[in-house]
């Protein structure tokens, strides 16, 4: 029996974007699918191998998160098929921003946009309780969302582990998608060099600086030490995506190089492993991905 996604969050936080995606990857796409007719759809496909992705959200004609989580639960038990949630979710002063740009109605509006926000993020409360893979859209361009969604979902990831390294700023926040944090803050800090500040933890020089912490070695043979112990773990527990992220105070210089070696040190290891630099608005996917901009929707 081929997967069924259904792909949900707080609108605005790129279900369109998501589903497009999945539709370029070959995924049967449906939206704005009123749950009671969740298993007449999966029923129906040509296929029973043929891969569905369903976007449901709170804009879905009489939506109620109890009883959309009931047909989940029956499609399940009657069809033998056990749909996976992508759940899409975006901070509040972004989504504001987002729906003045696009001059969209909120599926709430009858009441003031952040009033809208704060309402259906409760009502959707129990179904991000019962997500399988969520996407914080908050920092994310279309182009980003798309990447993450082909890495998550592409034919050959449903039986292989993902891995995504992400470089972060505390200033910013921790990634919330994040599964494993690891606080580099320790190391030598390159932003009290006047020649190495403007610099990021690409250039040589500033990998050079760190490096002559003279904790860097150990700290990075013990890492390596634990994700050789962790990663399998968790690939073997059933884990097909994860995220490391590792933090700094800015972003710019001790993340973004430990980034970069751990990520060479995955892919030594056969893993795929895309990098995400979140500060410096890069991202590096473990092959080819050309970028197509559009507004996330």
């Amino acid at each position: 029996m081929g997967e069924v996604i259904i792909v949900t969050g707080i609108a605005g936080a790129g279900r369109t974007t998501a589903l497009r995606a999945l539709e370029d990857l070959g995924w049967e796409a449906v939206d704005n699918l009123p749950p009671s007719l969740l298993s007449t759809v999966i029923a129906a496909r040509d296929r029973a191998d043929e891969p569905l992705a369903v976007g449901i959200d709170t804009r879905t004609r009489n939506f109620r998160p109890e009883t959309f989580l009931q047909a989940i639960d029956g499609v399940a038990a009657n069809q033998g098929v056990r749909p996976l949630i992508l759940y899409l979710e975006c901070d509040d002063d972004v989504l504001m921003q987002r729906f003045a740009e696009t001059r969209r109605r909120h599926p709430m509006a009858d009441r003031p946009v952040v009033d809208a926000i704060g309402r259906e993020r409760e009502m959707m409360a129990p179904v991000r309780a019962r997500a399988d893979v969520c996407f914080d859209t908050t920092r994310l361009t279309a182009q980003d969302l798309r990447r993450a969604v082909h890495q998550r979902f592409a034919a050959d990831a449903l039986d292989k582990m993902r891995i995504e390294v992400v470089s972060f700023s505390y200033r910013v926040g921790v990634p919330r998608e994040a599964d494993l944090v690891i606080d580099v803050r320790f190391l030598r800090n390159p932003h009290w060099e006047p020649k190495l500040q403007p610099l990021t933890g690409l250039d040589p020089d500033v990998q050079r600086f760190i490096r002559e912490d003279p904790r860097f070695d150990t700290f990075v043979s013990r890492l390596q030490a634990l994700l050789e112990l962790l990663v399998p773990a968790y690939r073997d527990e059933g884990k097909s995506y994860l995220t490391l992220a590792f933090g700094c105070t800015g972003g710019k210089h001790r993340s973004v190089f430990v980034a970069e070696l751990v990520t060479d040190w995955l892919a030594s290891r056969d893993f795929i492993a895309a990098l995400r630099h979140r500060e410096q608005g890069r991202y590096q996917p473990p092959a080819a991905d050309p970028p197509r901009p559009e507004p996330v929707s």
